[in-house]
């Protein structure tokens, strides 16, 4: 399954000509794709799927839904991380 996963927007770069920035989610950071919201700044937060940003989030609804997935035993599993 893939669901939008909420992060925290921790650096902003360039490259290739793309936006892109580093995403915190809960502590496992990825690399993801900024360009469809340019608006986004370091410290905002934003629903990722399948590896771009696709909206902007509050802080609290973000850690909300991060809490249940860590509850649910899938952050991990929906980010593909093997083990923290």
């Amino acid at each position: 399954m893939c669901l939008g996963i909420p992060g925290k927007i921790v650096e902003i770069y360039e490259q290739h000509g793309t936006r892109m920035g580093k995403v915190d989610f809960d502590g496992i950071q990825k690399e993801v794709c900024l360009a469809y919201l340019p608006e986004l700044e370091v410290g905002d937060y934003t629903i990722v799927h399948v590896g771009f940003a696709i909206t902007r989030l509050d802080e609290e609804s973000a850690k909300e839904t991060l809490a249940l997935f860590q509850e649910m035993g899938r952050l991990e599993e929906e980010l593909h991380v093997e083990e923290r």
